[in-house]
C-alpha cells in the first residue's frame, strides 16, 4: 500500500525539528586563523602541552627531597608520558650536582665482600689508571732494587754480623770438643761428638779395649759435650733465627722505603679521603708481607702466585660519572634483576667458574645513584625479583649486588658478598592507570613509596593557544623528523583531526604519538605526489590508507549485509524491528556495525526478557540497561494497574558477547512499536542509552555509528530519507568524515538529536508520542482486562 503524500509530509515536518544541523557535524577551523604559510615559519614546539595537572605533580616530586615521594607516572600509552617525564627530568638534572663516582677494591681483611669507595665526580678512572700504573711500577722496579748491588752489599753486611757470631760459636765448641779429647763430625742428621786419640778418632774396637774406667771417663766426657753442643747448637739457631728476621726486616724497610716512592703521591693526593688512604695503607702491608715475589725468581709458580697478587691492587671502576654534567638521568626499557642491580660475573679456569671483586657489574640503580631512575610498569613488574628488589632499596637507601641463583638454590655456596653502597635517587614509573591502582590497592609498599601520582589526559581544551601549540607540534616533527612542512590548510586539517581523535568539536586529543604518525604518512603521500608541502589532500590520502589496510573485516561484513545474509533494511516501514548501532574494534581500529533490534510482546506476567542475558551473551552494564527499561515501562503504563506483560528482545544474528547499554533506547523504542502496533522506520538507525525517566543518555562511538550507518546506505543506494538518531548531547562530539558531510549537504543523509524518548519515537514513527503512548495505553489495558475476566472464569 503507497503512503499518502500527506502523510509522508507530516512525517518529514516532524523529523525536521530534530535535524542536526550542517555546521553542527564538525567543529571546523578556519585557516585565516594562522598567520604563517607553513610550518617552516613557525617556532618548533619544546616542552609538553596540554598535560598541566600531570607535569606540576612531576615537577613537585622532582623538588620534594623527602623518601617516600618517588613518582608514578600515569596515562595511556601515547599522550607524551615519557616524552614529557624524560624532558622534565633531565631539565632538572642539569641544575644539580653532579655525584660520585664509585671503585670497588679488594678487601684485605675479608675478601669475600670487596668494599665500594666513593671518589670525586670524574676520578674513578684517573684513580684506577693510576693504581694500574703503581701495581706496574711495582712488578718492574721492586725486582730491581732486590737485584740491586747496593741491597746485596747491604745484606751481606747483614748477614756477616750474624755469621760471626754463629763461626764464634762454632768456634767455642771445637775448644770443648779439644778440651775433652773429641771433635765434631758433620753427620746426614747433624753433629756428632767423636773421641780422638793422638789425633785420630778412637775406632770402636780399640774403645772395647780400654779399660772400664778409661772407657767410663770417655763416655761422661763425651755426654758432656753433648750437653755443651746442644746448648750451642741453640744458640746458633737463635742467631739463624734473628738473621733471618734482620734479613727480612731490612726486606720491609727497603719496601715501605720503594713503596713510599711509588705511593706517596697517591697517598697525598687522597689524604682527605679517609677510606681510601685506610685502602693504601692495606695495600702497603700486603706487598711487604709478599715482598719475596717481587724478587727475581724463575720459579713458575711464584711467578702465577705474584700475578695473582697484583690483581687485587687493580681498581674496578663500578660507575663513572663523568659524562654527566649535573645529575645522572637512566631510563631503563628492560629493567631485568641484572639490568637493575647489576650482577657478579664468572669466568671459567680450567672447568672451574670463578670470580673476584673486579667480575663485579653495576646496575640501573648504582648508575642513577644521585640522579633520577625512569622505569616502564609493566616491563619492570614483569621481571621476577625486580620489583621487591627495588623496593628494598628505596627502604634501606643501600643498593645489594647479589645473583638471583642466590635466591633460588637451596645449598649456599661460597662467594663474593660486596658491601652494599647508600643511594639516593627518585624513582619515576611510567604506567597505566589500571597498574596504578592494582598497586596502590594490593602493595602496601607502593603507598608508602610513591606517594605522587601525576595523571596524563587524552584531551585538552581546543583553544586558541592550544591550536597553536598543535601547530608548533607539527612544526617540531617537521624539523626533527624530516618531514615536509605543513601548508597552514594542512594544520587546521590535523587541528580537526585531533578533535576526531577526541571525538569532541571543543577539545583536542594529547596522544601525541597518533598525530606524529599521521604527520608522517601525510608527509609520505606529499612526497608521493611530489609536492614540497603537505597540503590537506594529503593528510586525507593518509587518513584514506589508513582505514582501507585495517577496513577488511568491516568490508567482509558489510558484503554480508548488502548481499542478504545479514538482514539489515535501510528503507521502508516494520513493527517492532529498528537498527541499532554497535562499535566494533580491532586492535587501533573501530568501525560501526549496524544490527537489527527486534521486539515481540504478549499477554504475560514474565516482563520484559532479553534474550542475550537469559543465554549469558550479555555483559552487567546490557543488563542493567534492560532493568532501566522495565522501569521506564513500569513508571510509565502501570500507574493505574500492574504490566499484564510478557516481551522478549534480541540482537538478530549477534553471536558474539554483547556489553554496553548504548542500544536501550533502540530496545525500548523496538518494545513500544510492537506494543502500539506503529511501524517503525529501518532507514534511521538508532544509538543511545535511557534512564528510567525517559532521558535520551549520550554514548561513545557516535562518530564510527554514524559513518557505519552511512557506508551501508551508500552501498545500497542513498535515498534521501536515511539518517541517524543521536542522543542530543553527543551533538558535540560530531567530528564526521567529509563524505558523510556531503551528503548531508545534498540531503541524501540526515543526523537526528533527541533528548527524550517521546522525541525519539516521533522521529521514527511520524506519529506524535501522544498517539504511540495513548495505543500503547489502551492494548495494555485490555490485556489487563482480558487477564482479569481469566482470572475471574478459573474462580
Amino acid at each position: 500500500m503507497k503512503k499518502s503524500p500527506e502523510k509522508t509530509d507530516d512525517k518529514k515536518k516532524m523529523r525536521e525539528g530534530r535535524v542536526v544541523p550542517l555546521s553542527k557535524l564538525r567543529g571546523r577551523i578556519a585557516p585565516d586563523r594562522f598567520s604563517f604559510k607553513t610550518t617552516d615559519d613557525l617556532e618548533p614546539l619544546h616542552g609538553t602541552i596540554g598535560q598541566e595537572r600531570g607535569v606540576r605533580a612531576i615537577r613537585f616530586a622532582l623538588a620534594h627531597g623527602t623518601p617516600g615521594f618517588n613518582c608514578y607516572v600515569s596515562g595511556p600509552v601515547g599522550t607524551g608520558r615519557m616524552t614529557s617525564v624524560t624532558s622534565l627530568v633531565r631539565r632538572r638534572a642539569r641544575e644539580e650536582k653532579s655525584p660520585l663516582d664509585w671503585v670497588y677494591v679488594y678487601n684485605f681483611e675479608k675478601p669475600s665482600e670487596p668494599i665500594p669507595v666513593s671518589l670525586k665526580n670524574g676520578t674513578a678512572h684517573v684513580f684506577a689508571t693510576k693504581m694500574d700504573e703503581f701495581v706496574k711500577s711495582c712488578r718492574n722496579e721492586l725486582p730491581k732494587i732486590f737485584d740491586s748491588e747496593e741491597y746485596q752489599d747491604e745484606l751481606k753486611k747483614v748477614a756477616a754480623k750474624y755469621e760471626e757470631r754463629k763461626e764464634a760459636e762454632f768456634k767455642k765448641l771445637t775448644e770443648e770438643a779439644q778440651k775433652r779429647d773429641f771433635m765434631i763430625q758433620r753427620g746426614p742428621t747433624g753433629l756428632f761428638p767423636i773421641p780422638i786419640r793422638e789425633g785420630k778418632p778412637l775406632e770402636q774396637e780399640v774403645f772395647q779395649k780400654l779399660p772400664k774406667e778409661e772407657q767410663e771417663k770417655v763416655r761422661k766426657a763425651g755426654q758432656e759435650l753433648t750437653e755443651i753442643m746442644e746448648a750451642i747448637l741453640a744458640e746458633v739457631r737463635r742467631i739463624e733465627t734473628e738473621l733471618i728476621e734482620a734479613l727480612t726486616e731490612y726486606d720491609r724497610k727497603v719496601a715501605y722505603y720503594a713503596l713510599g716512592l711509588l705511593l706517596n703521591p697517591l697517598m697525598e693526593e687522597h689524604k682527605k679521603e679517609t677510606r681510601i688512604s685506610k685502602y693504601f695503607n692495606w695495600v702497603k702491608r700486603d706487598i711487604v708481607k709478599h715482598i719475596d715475589l717481587f724478587k727475581k725468581t724463575d720459579d713458575q709458580e711464584k711467578i702465577a702466585h705474584l700475578r695473582a697478587l697484583l690483581e687485587r691492587y687493580q681498581v674496578n671502576v663500578f660507575v663513572d660519572n663523568s659524562q654527566y654534567n649535573g645529575a645522572p638521568v637512566i631510563f631503563e626499557d628492560n629493567p631485568t634483576y641484572y639490568n637493575l642491580f647489576g650482577a657478579i660475573e664468572y669466568r671459567n679456569v680450567n672447568g672451574n667458574m670463578v670470580t673476584d671483586f673486579s667480575k663485579i657489574k653495576p646496575g640501573g640503580v648504582h648508575r642513577a645513584n644521585g640522579g633520577y631512575l625512569l622505569l616502564p610498569a609493566r616491563e619492570l613488574l614483569a621481571q621476577p625479583f625486580a620489583w621487591e628488589a627495588l623496593k628494598r632499596t628505596l627502604l634501606s637507601n643501600e643498593a645489594k649486588i647479589e645473583n638471583i641463583s642466590e635466591k633460588v638454590r637451596g645449598a649456599i655456596i661460597e662467594t663474593l658478598r660486596p658491601q652494599p653502597i647508600p643511594v639516593d635517587f627518585k624513582v619515576i614509573i611510567v604506567g597505566s592507570p589500571y597498574i596504578y591502582s592494582l598497586l596502590h590497592e594490593l602493595d602496601e609498599d607502593f603507598r608508602r613509596l610513591f606517594k605522587v601520582r601525576a595523571d596524563f589526559d587524552v584531551d585538552m581544551p581546543r583553544d586558541e593557544e592550544n591550536e597553536l601549540a598543535y601547530a608548533r607540534f607539527i612544526a617540531a616533527r617537521c624539523k626533527y623528523d624530516g618531514l615536509r612542512p605543513f601548508t597552514r590548510e594542512a594544520v587546521t586539517s590535523m587541528i580537526e583531526y585531533g578533535s576526531r581523535a577526541a571525538a569532541d568539536q571543543e577539545r583536542l586529543s594529547t596522544r601525541f604519538l597518533q598525530i606524529s604518525d599521521l604527520a608522517s604518512e601525510a608527509s609520505f603521500w606529499a612526497m608521493d605526489a611530489g609536492s614540497p608541502v603537505v597540503k590537506p589532500e594529503h593528510i586525507d590520502k593518509a587518513l584514506e590508507e589508513n582505514i582501507y589496510r585495517s577496513s577488511l573485516v568491516e568490508e567482509k561484513l558489510q558484503d554480508l549485509m548488502l548481499r542478504g545474509t545479514l538482514l539489515i533494511d535501510v528503507d521502508g516501514e516494520k513493527v517492532g524491528e529498528l537498527n541499532g548501532l554497535t562499535v566494533m574494534t580491532l586492535g587501533d581500529f573501530s568501525f560501526g556495525k549496524p544490527v537489527k533490534i527486534t521486539a515481540r510482546t504478549w499477554l504475560g506476567k514474565k516482563g520484559v526478557l532479553q534474550i542475550e542475558r537469559e543465554t549469558r551473551m550479555s555483559g552487567p552494564i546490557h543488563n542493567k540497561g534492560v532493568l532501566i527499561i522495565t522501569g521506564y515501562l513500569g513508571g510509565t503504563f502501570a500507574g493505574k494497574h500492574p504490566l499484564p506483560l510478557s516481551a522478549s528482545l534480541t540482537f538478530e544474528q549477534l553471536y558474539d558477547e554483547l556489553e554496553g547499554d548504548s542500544a536501550s533506547s533502540t530496545e525500548l523504542y523496538a518494545l513500544l512499536s510492537s506494543l502500539s502496533g506503529v511501524p517503525l522506520t529501518q532507514s534511521i538507525a538508532v544509538t543511545g542509552s535511557v534512564n528510567q525517566y525517559g532521558v535520551v543518555q549520550p554514548i561513545g562511538g557516535a562518530n564510527e555509528k554514524i559513518e557505519g550507518f552511512f557506508s551501508l546506505c551508500k552501498a545500497k543506494g542513498l535515498t534521501g530519507g536515511q539518517g541517524v538518531m543521536i542522543p542530543a548531547p553527543n551533538v558535540t562530539n560530531l567530528m564526521l568524515r567529509q563524505e558523510v558531510l556531503d551528503a548531508v549537504k545534498a540531503d541524501k543523509f540526515h543526523i537526528y538529536a533527541v533528548q527524550t524518548i517521546e522525541q525519539g519515537i516521533e522521529v521514527l514513527t511520524g506519529v506524535t508520542a501522544i498517539e504511540v503512548f495513548g495505543k500503547v495505553r489502551k492494548r495494555l489495558a485490555s490485556m489487563h482486562e482480558y487477564m482479569k475476566e481469566e482470572k475471574g472464569e478459573e474462580k
